[in-house]
């Protein structure tokens, strides 16, 4: 049999080619092109006719790849879907081979070029629908950093304004307090007026962090940690008495940190409170707090058992802007992380349906 029957028999046989492949591939029905899946079968079988007349270079096979990754990529369908279906058409074509009464090295031949046509032409196929992708993926993600520096740099712009306007009159009526303190010793509501105006003076701090490029630049100092969990309780003791939330405490008594301590304290101040928040609408209200050392690193857990975070969710609370709660302005465990990695550290939550955690791990240079 001549080697040029076969392509007249793939020729002769071309509806009936696409016929059997088309009752095996698979089909998305959201595939915008799925109306040109045949048309492209054809357009394939016809570059292999030609292949085997020594009639297709490689670069017709690359332009034809080319324009189908470019369907893929619009279509945003897996791409692995289209391999097999390719692969399907291969194996239809190999499958008539034994009745085209070819000699050994005639169907060695043919089988030869027939899979090289298909392997160069899904080369360049994924090859193609993957680099597009990985650009356009690039360009997405460059897009969202900018908005996200965007976003950042007019919430800073705001911060600055904000901090300006009611930071001075704040210390001010802070100031007229402690006088009126020492005149009049005895004066009823002025722990809650100092209660309430160091929260306003707490809430403004976190604002000039999210303005600053990093933390508020003093001199870090040498801080016990239980120490500055006992002060941070007692400075959300209001709150946690109107939440009536239990707080345990398992911290080891000996550690001490070198490290920025106001901004620490808000740290832990911002993760309580969240805490605090998220208790609001349980029965029993539960806060565990843990701080240990683990070979180089000191761990610290703060942990609510209320209600869980879903895992959609997990990744981007640490961002700007984002809060569960429905008054949140979404900067509190954004700042927690700015001023955790100031330290060298790293800040995580685990959420599931008994507990959520959130771990702080510094490097032990921290502590001293």
């Amino acid at each position: 049999m001549q080697k040029t029957c076969v392509q007249d028999y793939l020729e002769v046989n071309r509806d009936v080619l696409l016929d059997n492949w088309m009752q095996k591939v698979m089909i998305n029905p959201n595939d915008p092109y799925k109306d040109l899946i045949r048309t492209n079968g054809s357009i394939m079988l016809t570059m292999v006719i030609s292949f085997l007349n020594n009639q297709t270079d490689v670069e017709k096979i690359q332009f034809f790849a080319n324009k189908v990754a470019m369907e893929r990529l619009k279509a945003n369908i897996n791409i692995g879907e289209y391999v097999y279906n390719v692969n399907l058409g291969r194996s239809e074509i190999l499958g008539h081979l034994p009745f085209m009464n070819l000699s050994a090295e005639e169907l060695h031949e043919v089988i030869n070029k027939i899979n090289y046509c298909f392997d160069k032409f899904l080369y360049f196929t994924v090859h193609n629908y993957t680099e597009v992708k990985a650009q356009l993926l690039q360009e997405k993600n460059s897009f969202i950093d900018q908005t996200h520096k965007d976003r950042l740099t007019i919430l800073g712009q705001m911060s600055s304004s904000f901090v300006h306007e009611f930071r001075n009159p704040l210390t001010s009526v802070i100031g007229f307090i402690q006088l009126l303190r020492e005149k009049y010793p005895d004066l009823e509501y002025l722990d809650v007026l100092t209660t309430e105006l160091n929260q306003l003076k707490f809430r403004i701090n976190q604002f000039l962090l999210v303005s600053k490029k990093g933390v508020i630049e003093k001199d870090r100092i040498k801080f016990n940690l239980a120490q500055t969990f006992q002060e941070t309780l007692e400075f959300l003791y209001p709150i946690l008495v109107a939440t009536d939330a239990m707080v345990d405490q398992d911290i080891d008594h000996s550690i001490e940190l070198y490290a920025f301590h106001e901004e620490f304290r808000q740290v832990l101040v911002n993760i309580i409170l969240n805490s605090l928040d998220a208790l609001s609408e349980c029965d029993e209200k539960s806060i565990r707090i843990k701080g240990y050392i683990d070979g180089d690193s000191i761990h610290i857990s703060i942990a609510n058992n209320g209600p869980m975070i879903p895992q959609d969710k997990i990744q981007t609370i640490f961002e700007p802007f984002f809060s569960t709660k429905k008054l949140g302005t979404g900067i509190g465990l954004y700042v927690c992380k700015k001023i955790i990695e100031q330290h060298n550290g790293t800040i995580h939550c685990e959420s599931d349906k008994d507990w959520t955690t959130f771990h702080i791990i510094l490097p032990k240079g921290c502590e001293s």
